[in-house]
C-alpha cells in the first residue's frame, strides 16, 4: 500500500474476531506498525504470551483498554475496582505501553454527580501505582449515549476539568472521534487539551441509527469532519498514533485481512 502509515494504530476491537496473535500477523502483513490492545484479548493469550507475539511481529503497543469503571454502591466494590485498575497499570508495562484508557464508568443509581466525584477520586487513587510504573492513564469521555452503563464523563471538557484539577502528567485525555464530534465546544477543548492527548482514536458516524455500541463506521462513511479532527489534534503537538477503533457487526464479519486493507486505504484518504 502506497502511503504513509507510520502513524496507524489498528486497534483490537476492530477486527474482533482475532486473538492477539492473528491481530498482531495481521498488521505485520499489511504494514501497520502499531496495535491496541484488550485486557480481555490479552488474558486468552496469556499476557507474557501476548507481550511476546507483539515483540516478534515487530510492533509497538499504542494503548491497553481499559481501566475504569469507578463508580460502584459499596465502598468495597468501589476498593475492588481500584485494585483491578492497579493490575490494568501491570499489564499496560508487560506488553510494552504506558498509556492504560480509562472508560470511566456508570452510576450505581441515579445520583450521577457522586459518581463524577468517583471517578475523579477512583483516578487520584491510582495515581501514585501508575506514577511508580510510569504509565499514563487516558480519560476517555465517551457519547452521552452511554452515561447510564459505560461513563459518566461525556464531553472533552469534563475530562479536561478532571486532568486539571488532578495537574499531573500522568493524567491525559483519549480523544476518540466517535465520542465527540457532536459537541459545539470541540475545539475550544482540543485546544485546551494541548499538552495532555494521550490518544486518538478514529472511526465514522453513520447515519440512520442503530445500537450506538455497534454503529460506528468504516473511515469516511459518516459525517465527522475527520480531517480537520486530526489537523486539530496534531495542533495541539499530539505526534502519536492513531487508532482505528470501530465496533460494527459488518466490520466484523469481513475478512481481517480486507478489513485492514480498507482501513489503511480509508486511513490515507480521509485522515492524512
Amino acid at each position: 500500500m502506497n502511503g504513509d502509515l507510520t502513524r496507524l494504530s489498528l486497534n483490537q476491537m476492530t477486527t474482533k474476531p482475532w486473538g492477539v496473535r492473528e491481530a498482531a500477523a495481521g498488521c505485520a502483513r499489511a504494514g501497520i506498525p502499531w496495535i491496541g490492545l484488550w485486557r480481555d484479548k490479552v488474558a486468552e493469550a496469556g499476557l507474557k504470551e501476548s507481550a511476546r507475539m507483539i515483540r516478534d511481529a515487530g510492533l509497538k503497543v499504542s494503548s491497553l483498554c481499559r481501566g475504569g469503571m469507578f463508580p460502584a454502591a459499596t465502598e468495597s466494590e468501589r476498593a475492588a475496582r481500584i485494585d483491578d485498575n492497579r493490575r490494568a497499570v501491570d499489564e499496560a508495562v508487560v506488553v510494552g505501553t504506558d498509556v492504560l484508557v480509562l472508560v470511566c464508568g456508570a452510576a450505581p443509581d441515579r445520583d450521577i454527580d457522586a459518581a463524577r466525584r468517583m471517578v475523579e477520586e477512583g483516578i487520584e487513587q491510582v495515581l501514585p501505582y501508575a506514577q511508580q510504573a510510569e504509565v499514563r492513564l487516558g480519560i476517555e469521555p465517551l457519547h452521552p449515549a452511554f452515561a447510564a452503563d459505560r461513563s459518566v464523563i461525556p464531553t472533552l471538557g469534563e475530562a479536561n476539568d478532571i486532568v486539571e484539577r488532578l495537574d499531573s502528567p500522568q493524567v491525559g485525555v483519549v480523544i476518540d472521534v466517535y465520542h465527540v464530534w457532536w459537541d459545539p465546544e470541540l475545539y475550544r477543548e482540543i485546544e485546551r487539551s494541548a499538552g495532555h492527548i494521550l490518544g486518538f482514536h478514529v472511526n465514522d458516524w453513520l447515519r440512520g441509527g442503530g445500537d450506538p455500541l455497534t454503529s460506528r463506521g468504516m473511515i469516511g462513511d459518516g459525517v465527522i469532519e475527520l480531517r480537520r479532527m486530526r489537523e486539530a489534534v496534531d495542533a495541539t503537538g499530539y505526534s502519536g498514533p492513531i487508532e482505528v477503533e470501530i465496533f460494527n457487526e459488518e466490520v466484523w464479519a469481513m475478512p481481517g485481512d480486507d478489513a485492514l486493507e480498507l482501513i489503511g486505504e480509508r486511513y490515507l484518504e480521509h485522515i492524512l
